[in-house]
């Protein structure tokens, strides 16, 4: 069995579907149930027109959900505007399916789940094993999602800000299970690149791939964080890298800026140093003040802040983050950093072990504590 091409033909098929007349929680369903009698029929009977196959099995499988539903006598008349046997239609409403699976009603992680799941082709348990939940909590996140849109009509206006938003959020979560959430991200915005002309999309894309080329680099064999200065640039995907810098600056030549693609902007001039020392980060700076323009965040601002100490010195760094709220995610660890590049070890050595109770998954608190003990090692402690 071809996995990818069954997830490739899943939105597709949904939209098919949803444009005869299925709301769009009994399509996908419908379309699910296609999709395991694709698992157990085409290994020893491959169709010749795998979508057109599909959606004629899920749309058997809509009318005999239908019959049994309370509604019966209004969803009967379906039966009789079933088409006629022959080739699936061309239109591709992916799209539209994108948009409806990142409607603003939905919950973050409702909307990550119903993307992975309508858009993506994964099964429920693929989702939960990706976030770590058990597949009974991640199937009533799907189902509420899908109540929730299930009078939504695809001639209703969307958004692609959120949309980009969704797909950025599954790209964060990176790896778990035997799902690679950070490169089912990737594939999905590819996906959406080739259906819609926006520079935010390409920047989107752009950022992805020149982040996940310095994946290999990320940790050392026992599993610990490797920051970026101390990362080995040779296991960096260079092919990726420059993927990423063409797809960004067609986008940045169209003279429509976007936060992705300043944080994209950003990646790639980490990506351009051969060594750490040769990054040029008052070009950095640059680019994070048009993201401080753009969207106003302060954890933009404390990534600026660091990046003013690594341009102008640790004293300006410091200054900069004197600003901020110490309240801020990694706001101790920054400032640790910046007074160790300062040379006050004593007390970076003390903000160090404070940002490691603070930090947000294991591997990273593990690093800060080893800093802490670095330097209190060299202080005689």
């Amino acid at each position: 069995m071809d996995e990818a091409l069954l997830r490739g033909l899943t939105p597709g098929v949904i939209t098919v579907l949803v444009r005869r007349g299925a709301d769009f929680a009994a399509a996908e369903d419908a379309v699910q149930d296609a999709l395991v009698e694709a698992v157990r029929v085409w290994p020893a009977d491959p169709p010749r027109d795998a979508k057109g196959w599909l959606v004629t099995v899920a749309w058997h499988k809509f009318l005999d959900a239908s019959r049994a539903d309370t509604a019966r006598r209004r969803r009967e008349d379906l039966v009789g505007e079933e088409p006629a046997p022959g080739p699936a239609p061309g239109t591709d409403d992916t799209l539209q399916l994108y948009l409806l699976c990142a409607h603003p009603s939905l919950t973050p992680s409702s909307a990550v789940a119903l993307t992975l799941r309508a858009v993506g082709g994964l099964t429920t348990r693929q989702i939960a094993q990706a976030y770590l939940v058990p597949e009974a909590t991640m199937a009533q996140r799907i189902s509420r999602a899908k109540r929730t849109v299930a009078g939504v009509r695809f001639d209703r206006p969307g958004d692609v800000a959120t949309v980009l938003r969704v797909l950025y959020l599954v790209f964060n979560e990176g790896y778990s299970g035997d799902v690679d959430l950070a490169a089912e991200a990737i594939r999905l915005t590819r996906q959406l690149a080739a259906r819609i002309d926006h520079p935010e999309v390409a920047g989107l894309l752009a950022l992805m791939l020149l982040h996940h080329a310095r994946r290999a680099s990320r940790t050392a064999p026992d599993g610990s964080l490797v920051p970026l200065a101390e990362q080995d640039r040779g296991r960096w995907d260079t092919d990726a890298i420059a993927e990423g810098v063409r797809i960004l600056q067609a986008a940045l030549a169209r003279d429509r800026l976007g936060e992705f693609q300043a944080q994209a902007a950003v990646a790639a001039l980490h990506a351009d140093a051969p060594t750490a020392e040769d990054t040029d980060w008052v070009q950095i700076v640059e680019w994070y003040d048009e993201l401080a323009r753009l969207t106003d965040s302060p954890v933009v601002r404390l990534n600026r802040a660091v990046a003013v100490g690594e341009a102008d010195g640790p004293r300006a760094g410091l200054a900069a983050l004197a600003e901020l709220d110490a309240a801020l995610p990694r706001h101790t660890a920054a400032t640790a950093y910046l007074l160790e590049r300062a040379g006050d070890l004593p007390t970076a050595a003390r903000l160090y072990a404070e940002a490691a109770l603070k930090a947000p998954n294991l591997a990273e608190r593990d690093y800060l504590t080893r800093q802490a003990a670095r330097l209190n090692t060299r202080l005689g402690r």
